[in-house]
């Protein structure tokens, strides 16, 4: 697949290329062109000059069109995402279908008004007047994307912003960038203006950077890790920034939880799309009463999770994002063992491919719990009682998500108003959530500014007052 950069839908001309291959089997799966910094100037100019004002049943029918459009290309996308990013083409369809959502509320949202009246005659001070509220778009937004749900993510940017009539400069990761545009055509082809949209790759320090700095960018709306984001903060001025950084999320099971449930979510919290998810669960805390009965069950259904050829439907775990990245997730296994911990199922790596892998016994302090690991893990620790269970969990920088097994109100209230994170699943593993609900971390996870297609929008947007006699 031959692609290239977009400056609002004009291919880019340069003779820089970026060769995109496969995680699994290191061949040629597209190049893309790149752009430069006169690309930039010329991406900022075009959006800001703008065209037609875009009304509300405008973006609704363009972003509908896209979902159909994104329907009728599913295959495509779910190949293309495989390919470049070594994910199991089980999972790259399934997240062709939750883009499609992603459209389709964006879609809806944008029909949508939550404009306010106030009366103003409620007090003393009061008078026969109305204040009312209206969101008018801003200028120009900077989205910058990771290589994890190489479509879902981006659609997760853009949608929201062009629901609300905002022009983007996407930023997609180098390491999947066919995905993002094949996504980008498929909008032009929606009927999007080109002016609301270029999609830029290129050196960071003549694109990522330039773009986060410029002053007339008015909101970046980044996902990534933490140092990158917190480079961005200091960095990007004064604009609005939007973080949606690293997770550390447990799965928190109770001596009470039901076992088929608990190893269930496990399984599939930490292997699913490789564990490259930011809600993947990264700690499973588990009551020490049933751990060893916990652990038995939860090596036999490892096993059920065949890593392999991406391509093969019958692959449940494909690479991670490459061979770099599985040589750290096979060292801070190590790293675990000498400290005590014990791999108990899985564990051999080939080139990208890493096999899941349970480790149990490993230590509070290991760097594998400690810090973020991006891969198809899944380490055991105990705890002793729930206030143990509350400290471990809160214990770590992060603080994006977590998951709860339990049949006990009380301990689920407890999870609830006690652990330090943006979401609290019940009997669920931590990254549920549809497209349009909010989601969003605090402490080093994030802000505490929340994402999902609504309150994207709002974040999109600014609030407008205007007052009226009445």
């Amino acid at each position: 697949m031959n692609a290239t950069s977009y400056v609002a839908g004009n291919p880019v001309k340069s003779d820089q290329l970026l060769e995109v291959k496969s995680p699994y089997d290191n061949r040629l799966v597209g190049t893309v062109t790149l752009a430069n910094a006169s690309h930039v100037e010329e991406a900022i100019t075009t959006a800001l000059k703008g065209g037609k004002k875009l009304t509300r049943y405008d973006r609704f029918s363009i972003l509908d069109k896209a979902r159909q459009l994104l329907v009728e290309r599913k295959e495509l996308f779910a190949q293309t995402i495989s390919a470049e990013s070594g994910l199991a083409i089980r999972e790259a369809r399934y997240e062709t279908g939750r883009a499609h959502d992603v459209l389709m509320f964006a879609a809806m949202e944008s029909l949508k008004d939550d404009g306010q009246i106030f009366s103003c005659d409620i007090s003393p001070q009061g008078k026969a007047r109305k204040i009312f509220t209206v969101r008018e778009p801003l200028s120009l937004a900077v989205c910058i994307t990771p290589f994890n749900h190489p479509l879902n993510q981006v659609a997760h940017k853009l949608a929201p912003a062009l629901a609300t009539g905002v022009p983007v400069i996407l930023k997609p990761s180098e390491k999947t960038p066919l995905t993002a545009i094949l996504l980008t055509e498929l909008l032009y082809e929606a009927g999007l203006p080109v002016y609301m949209l270029s999609t830029l790759l290129g050196p960071t320090h003549e694109i990522a950077e330039p773009l986060v700095k410029d002053p007339r960018v008015e909101i970046v709306s980044f996902t990534g890790s933490v140092p990158v984001g917190k480079r961005i903060a200091a960095s990007a001025g004064y604009k609005k920034v939007i973080l949606e950084l690293g997770g550390n999320d447990p799965l928190i099971i109770m001596e009470d939880a039901d076992m088929d449930t608990a190893v269930h979510l496990a399984a599939e919290g930490s292997f699913r799309n490789s564990g490259q998810r930011c809600t993947a669960v990264k700690r499973i805390l588990v009551h020490e009463k049933i751990k060893d009965a916990f652990t038995e069950k939860l090596i036999a259904r490892a096993k059920e999770y065949t890593c392999g050829d991406p391509s093969d439907p019958e692959t449940k775990v494909g690479t991670v994002i490459d061979e770099a990245a599985a040589v750290y997730l096979e060292e801070v296994v190590k790293k675990a063992v000498v400290q005590g911990a014990k791999v108990v199922s899985g564990g051999k790596r080939t080139g990208a491919l890493l096999e899941p892998t349970v480790i149990v016994d490993v230590p509070r302090n290991a760097e594998m719990v400690v810090h973020e690991s991006f891969g198809p893990l899944a380490p055991v620790l105990t705890f002793k009682d729930i206030d143990d269970a509350i400290a471990l969990s809160n214990s770590t920088a992060y603080g994006l998500s977590s998951g709860i097994v339990t049949n006990n109100m009380e301990y689920a209230l407890r999870f609830v108003k006690e652990l330090k994170v943006g979401t609290v699943n019940i009997n669920e593993v931590p990254g549920y959530r549809i497209e349009s609900s909010p989601f969003g971390g605090i402490k080093d996870s994030g802000l505490g500014i929340k994402e999902g297609v609504i309150e994207a929008m709002k974040c999109f947007t600014f609030v407008k007052t205007f007052s009226l006699p009445w």
